[in-house]
């Protein structure tokens, strides 16, 4: 009898020690996740420019915030700026460089001098001088001494443009947030320390890229996954970390390169629409016809701007999600690009862009109405 007694007590104790344990994680070590406020019913703009073979992003929330992801290549500022300027933006409340490649911050030191900015969110990771960019002598910036690399000297443009405009500059990590009004939220997904380190990646992977800024959107019912030019390696790093990744619409990253927009990501992301920012004449084979044959068999519609233009949604956070491009497509959507040499190379990949700058599109008849002449679509419900 006793002995029952004992074990009946033992495991009183236990059961007692158990639920202690419990309301103490609970209480000092459960990782809360803030709720989302409603939607204000105001409209939320989301705008990938055409900026060629690389990446800008215009966000602008229903309170008239602005959010600029990535400004493009060097030599794209004008595109740009006139692209802000149609918008009627007169500042910048937020610029994120998704990582430290000319062909996504190229441009951010000419957006910046001509618009003020607030406040910029950075991975942190500098731009790594690769052999590969050395080989593109057509594209060096050099003096008598020595050589800089188109991208390094793009990134060094890039920190002198935040240091002149006095904006403050944080360093991005998984969990910060980003009002930016009427109920519209910015959460960083990526990267996470410890950062991925050349000998961690695959072959042809690079740094930079592995570290991008990758953000989610939240607005209402609408929610957006931005990629930056991260890998499947990024990826399944935010997945084993628990990251919400679950999104209506999907910014491809890097460009469509196969090495990117895994099937495992898909699975957890679920989107109904994919957006890719690529150059018609870009060499690197982007979007890659694997990245296409995943998107088409996960059922995701796909925009794309070599194809189409600029591409803007426009939602309430409820029912009414609109998307326009700039012009109707000129190939098939799904069709990927050969690549003029393998992206795979262990030399790594050169992020910034060869094709032929656009001609002025304010000098262009075709683009004089380009408003008018997009092509709309509505999607109604989840």
């Amino acid at each position: 009898m006793a002995s029952r007694r004992g074990g009946g007590c033992a495991l009183a104790l236990f059961i007692i020690f158990v639920v202690l344990a419990l309301v103490v994680w609970y209480k000092f070590f459960r990782k809360e996740e803030s709720p989302r406020p409603a939607p204000s019913g105001g409209e939320l703009r989301v705008e990938m420019l055409d900026v060629g073979q690389g990446d800008a992003i215009l966000i602008i929330s229903p309170e008239g915030k602005v959010v600029l992801v990535d400004a493009g290549d060097t030599g794209r500022g004008k595109a740009v700026l006139a692209d802000l300027k149609e918008a009627n933006v007169e500042a910048i409340d937020l610029f994120i460089a998704t990582h430290a490649h000319a062909d996504h911050i190229g441009a951010a030191d000419e957006v910046m001098k001509a618009v003020p900015v607030r406040a910029v969110l950075d991975s942190g990771v500098q731009s790594e001088a690769r052999g590969d960019d050395a080989n593109n002598a057509n594209r060096r910036a050099s003096t008598r001494r020595n050589v800089v690399l188109p991208t390094t000297k793009a990134y060094q443009d890039y920190l002198a443009a935040i240091a002149a405009r006095g904006a403050q500059f944080t360093r991005a990590e998984p969990g910060q947030t980003f009002q930016i009004g009427g109920g519209a939220v910015i959460t960083v997904l990526a990267p996470s320390q410890p950062l991925f380190t050349a000998d961690e990646l695959r072959s042809g992977g690079n740094v930079p890229n592995a570290n991008s800024v990758v953000v989610r959107l939240d607005y209402g019912d609408f929610s957006m996954i931005l990629t930056g030019d991260a890998e499947a390696q990024t990826e399944t790093r935010i997945m084993r970390a628990g990251g919400d990744v679950r999104a209506r619409i999907l910014k491809v990253g890097h460009h469509g390169s196969r090495y990117a927009t895994s099937e495992d990501f898909l699975r957890r992301v679920k989107p109904e629409i994919a957006l890719i920012s690529d150059g018609e004449a870009n060499r690197y084979g982007h979007p890659n016809q694997e990245v296409l044959d995943r998107l088409r068999a996960a059922n995701v519609r796909v925009y794309r701007t070599d194809l189409q233009g600029d591409i803007t949604i426009t939602t309430n956070g409820k029912e009414r999600l609109d998307i326009k491009t700039e012009r109707e497509p000129t190939g098939d959507l799904y069709a990927g690009r050969k690549p003029e040499r393998d992206d795979s190379t262990r030399r790594g990949f050169i992020s910034y862009a060869d094709d032929p700058l656009p001609k002025n599109r304010n000098q262009n008849p075709a683009n004089s109405n380009a408003n008018s002449n997009r092509r709309a679509a509505n999607i109604n419900g989840r």
